[in-house]
């Protein structure tokens, strides 16, 4: 990675010409190189800006799937208990303001400038100990930023979500009195793990000592390491409900977001102690959480879902059941090159009709830190689905795959458009659906 300092020009990070410091510019100035694990750069620019971390309590929300729903979801229990709390997830569609949650709203500019100037002061001075061609990474900054951001608020308890894996993430400084375990997938071996066993070995590395593990839905195996995890450093264990039925009514759709309610709640048990049903029943009919089976458009209707590899792509089919009750889905495919696609697609395909497949515009993953990171070719996408029985037809060209799909989804009788196979499809898809407005300018 090319030093920080030679990244941006002498104070150019602290004054940007015609003004004080851009965050978003600043931010998208760091060369991102995917992920690159480790914490000792974390550790000195977290020591650099005094701790900010160790300023407010947390709880760590690790696993392959669920992690940024069930992270809002505790946040928003917290905060309807009386504690003022905030949140840090990721990615970011748009803004990297969007991944610091204060009260269940995003930060606003101010606290979010002030922030990222001076973690970008201490990551100048951090990086000059390094040896050349060492130097901070761009998710280092972003996440040392939502510390400082999220202590000069005040709040009492930060919940916090893993970047990748977790023994190794940037999150994993700090000290957090309660670890959630959401899911265990194949998802990153590259870089986790080949097994899920190795996987959870990664994630479960997070929890401290004498602390609580809340659990969710993953294999005997995995179940039986997370005991053993536990008691070895002490820990309580509590398993989340395996049935969280229906009792509540939650404004997130999908029989997967009732088990990660259940989940959140739970955790919020851990560290509160009892909770309130009325006010755990006003979070669930509340809370909204985007980019999951969100709906954002209608005629026809139009709804967004990250899901981004086969146990997503498998949550996603289980709740547009429920969603489209028997109506036609055409789905707008998209999915990034290192994701297994083929299982991602066999899974979703029994919950649609058929599918545009497309592919993710590069100057979105540019901007999003993934420069030099391909999806997958529409013609393989359509391969795939083919294979898997399912009718597709190829649009390279990310726009005008969206239009295509809200024409097909027109065309069938009471027709649903599902966008899905990416984080990275939420930003372009929005902007390709024009502000979310039906074809006869209802806003949705």
């Amino acid at each position: 990675m090319v030093p920080l300092a030679s990244q941006v020009p002498p104070n150019r990070c602290l004054d940007l010409p015609g003004g004080p410091l851009n965050p978003q510019a600043y931010l998208d100035s760091l060369q991102p190189v995917g992920w690159k694990l480790g914490l000792e750069r974390m550790h000195r620019l977290s020591t650099a800006l005094g701790l900010p971390q160790h300023r407010f309590a947390s709880i760590h929300v690790v696993g392959t799937n669920g992690k940024s729903s069930v992270t809002r979801m505790i946040a928003a229990l917290l905060e309807a208990h009386g504690v003022s709390a905030g949140a840090c997830v990721s990615p970011h569609p748009v803004s990297w303001s969007e991944r610091i949650l204060i009260g269940g709203e995003e930060i606003g500019d101010e606290g979010f400038a002030n922030a990222v100037e001076r973690t970008a002061e201490a990551a100048e001075t951090v990086n000059r100990s390094f040896e050349e061609g060492e130097s901070v990474t761009q998710f280092e900054v972003a996440t040392a930023a939502a510390f400082v951001a999220l202590a000069a608020a005040r709040v009492q308890v930060a919940v916090v979500e893993a970047g990748l894996g977790g023994r190794l993430d940037a999150t994993n400084t700090i000290p957090s009195r309660v670890t959630v375990l959401t899911s265990i997938g194949l998802d990153h071996t590259e870089w986790l793990g080949e097994t899920e066993l190795e996987i959870a070995a990664e994630k479960l590395a997070v929890l401290r000592d004498h602390t609580t593990l809340v659990l969710g839905r993953v294999s005997p195996e995995v179940a039986a390491l997370a005991a053993r995890t536990a008691a070895e450093r002490g820990a309580e264990l509590i398993v989340g409900p395996a049935d969280p039925g229906a009792d509540i009514e939650l404004r997130a759709v999908g029989a997967f977001q009732r088990r990660n309610f259940a989940l959140a709640s739970a955790a919020a048990e851990a560290y509160l102690g009892e909770l309130s049903p009325a006010r755990v029943a006003a979070v669930g009919e509340t809370l909204a959480v985007p980019g999951r089976l969100e709906r954002v458009a209608g005629g026809p209707p139009v709804f967004l879902d990250a899901a981004h590899n086969p146990d997503g792509a498998a949550a996603l089919a289980e709740g547009l059941g429920e969603v489209a009750a028997g109506r036609p889905v055409v789905a707008c495919l998209a999915a990034l090159a290192d994701k297994d696609a083929a299982s991602m697609v066999r899974a979703l395909a029994p919950a649609l009709e058929r599918a545009v497949c497309t592919e993710l515009p590069a100057a979105a993953l540019q901007a999003r830190g993934l420069p030099g990171t391909g999806s997958h070719s529409a013609a393989k996408l359509a391969f795939a689905c083919e294979e898997a029985g399912l009718a597709a037809e190829q649009e390279p060209d990310f726009d005008a795959a969206v239009r295509r799909g809200r024409r097909l989804a027109a065309e069938l009788p009471e027709g649903i458009l599902l966008i899905t196979g990416s984080h990275y499809v939420l930003a372009p898809a929005r902007g390709a659906l024009r502000v979310c407005e039906d074809s006869a300018g209802e806003r949705i």
